[in-house]
């Protein structure tokens, strides 16, 4: 039996009252948060050459911003290492090209959040996740990174629940949502490589979400099944909420696999997914989403006030995304079970995604 090892000597009181002070100021996510000292923000600032006091993003409509100081305090709230800083900045980059942030997409109802993707040699350095249990818990980089961003819209946007986040359910995604694609065992390009980055350069890919829909499919070998459960997940009536939708395949890679030996490519796959992510007129119609708002393209019954036909209002079938475009595909998980996930995206998609790449620190 080995001795238990001596314990630090901590003032536990000290960390109980700075614990409960930052919860009684508004500061946390409803979890403990690490205590920040100006000694703690300047090691987190020394990893990028960034002024303080520029602004990452923007909110107009609410009058406040974030810098990347706030940027920095909250990082090291959320329990991010120094090293870990640079993909924070890049996420805010990120965050800022996809552009939704500023239009109030984080005060919305329908309770979305933000799902960031990393790629390149940055996800060795820091040990970021991409295989097991990539979308949950247990490794401190994907936790923190995604959580630093959650803690920075609470505290330097003000969006806390039931003030400025109106959110009426929320999702998981609140907390923290940061994963690593799986490049080890991509049979394609990574993500980033395909988006015309050069495979050495580390990145950071933003991405609005509402849910993350598993898909249980070990049964087959045949990529056409396969590919069916992905677009029939994806065309489901209650993800209709604009004219068109959006998503992101996050592939296992078994399923990559199986579609690679099938000479499938990405492109190759996004076109059967667009041809096939189609409901009939008939099926919109039962659930009252025929039409679509004349102000917002939202969809609601025809029998609405506000409703026009939609851009398929001849046809008796609709699909329901906008472009192939609107699908991107990446590669997370690991090698053990032929399942993946549709992460349903917000928004009629169709542009390039929103990649910054990481700053060497």
């Amino acid at each position: 039996m080995t001795a238990t090892p001596e314990l630090p000597i901590v003032d536990v009181d000290e960390i109980r009252r700075v614990t409960e002070d930052y919860y009684a100021r508004g500061w946390t996510d409803g979890l403990p948060v690490m205590p920040v000292t100006e000694s703690v923000v300047a090691e987190f600032l020394a990893r990028t050459s960034r002024d303080p006091d520029e602004v990452l993003l923007a909110m107009p409509h609410l009058n406040r911003e974030c810098t990347v100081r706030l940027a920095a305090i909250n990082a090291a709230m959320a329990g991010c290492l120094p090293e870990y800083f640079p993909v924070v900045l890049a996420a805010w980059s990120a965050l800022q090209l996809e552009g939704y942030v500023p239009r109030a997409i984080w005060q919305s109802t329908t309770g979305t959040a933000t799902i960031l993707l990393v790629n390149g040699p940055v996800r060795e350095h820091i040990g970021l996740n991409s295989r097991s249990n990539v979308f949950g818990s247990g490794f401190r980089a994907n936790a923190t990174i995604g959580r630093a961003i959650r803690l920075t819209a609470i505290n330097a946007f003000g969006l806390r629940p039931g003030e400025l986040d109106q959110g009426t359910q929320g999702n998981p995604a609140k907390y923290s949502a940061c994963i690593a694609e799986n490049e080890d065992e991509s049979p394609w390009a990574p993500f980033h490589v395909e988006h015309g980055f050069d495979a050495q350069t580390s990145t950071v890919t933003a991405m609005t979400m509402r849910s993350v829909v598993h898909i249980e499919a070990r049964h087959t070998t045949v990529p056409e099944q396969l590919a069916l459960d992905l677009a029939d997940t994806i065309r489901r009536t209650g993800a209709l909420i604009h004219e068109t939708i959006s998503a992101c395949l996050a592939l296992g890679p078994e399923h990559a696999a199986l579609f690679a030996r099938a000479g499938w490519s990405k492109a190759g796959l996004r076109r059967f997914i667009y041809d096939h992510a189609v409901n009939s007129r008939e099926t919109l119609v039962a659930v009252g989403k025929d039409a679509v708002s004349g102000k917002t393209r939202w969809r609601l019954s025809s029998a609405h006030s506000e409703a026009v036909p939609d851009s398929a209002a001849n046809a008796d079938t609709v699909n329901v995304l906008g472009s192939e475009q609107a699908i991107q595909i990446i590669v997370a998980g690991a090698h053990n079970a032929g399942v993946s996930a549709v992460i349903e995206t917000f928004g009629p998609r169709g542009g390039p995604p929103a990649i910054a790449p990481i700053e060497s620190s």
